[in-house]
């Protein structure tokens, strides 16, 4: 296995995706994910602290895995990211979440939730289940 990305939570982060510096909003990070997923999602596995996606390495896959994950790390400090390449299949593996948050974001990825286009709606219900504060740019 080949690491390609790794980064480390900052423990004086405050638990919250902070969408303010973010070029794209929550609604088309949401969209992107599934986007990805349909193009080269092999599977995910959760664990009481974090998930991991496997994909297959298709052309493209890995920067835009990479590029994806930077994005990610820069609204969730508090988490940690390592990308590896195994063999045919880019490896990502993100920790420092619980269980029922992860299973809430797999809602908004895959689930119910995966309709919503609001971006404040989507950080409204993310926050009224018990998961993580999402902060994202005023309007106006």
């Amino acid at each position: 296995m080949t690491n390609l990305l790794s980064i480390t939570a900052h423990p004086d982060a405050p638990v919250a995706c902070d969408m303010t510096g973010a070029e794209d909003t929550i609604t088309d990070r949401l969209a992107e994910y599934r986007r990805l997923f349909e193009h080269a999602l092999l599977g995910r596995t959760s664990t009481d602290d974090g998930t991991t996606f496997r994909l297959v390495a298709r052309p493209g896959v890995r920067d835009w895995v990479v590029d994806l994950v930077r994005r990610e790390a820069a609204c969730c400090p508090f988490l940690s990211y390592e990308v590896d390449l195994d063999d045919d299949q880019v490896v990502w593996t993100t920790r420092g979440l619980g269980a029922s948050d992860m299973a809430l974001l797999d809602e908004f990825l895959t689930g119910a939730g995966a309709t919503e286009t609001d971006p404040d709606a989507i950080a409204e219900q993310l926050e009224a289940r018990g998961g993580i504060p999402v902060i994202v740019p005023t309007k106006g």
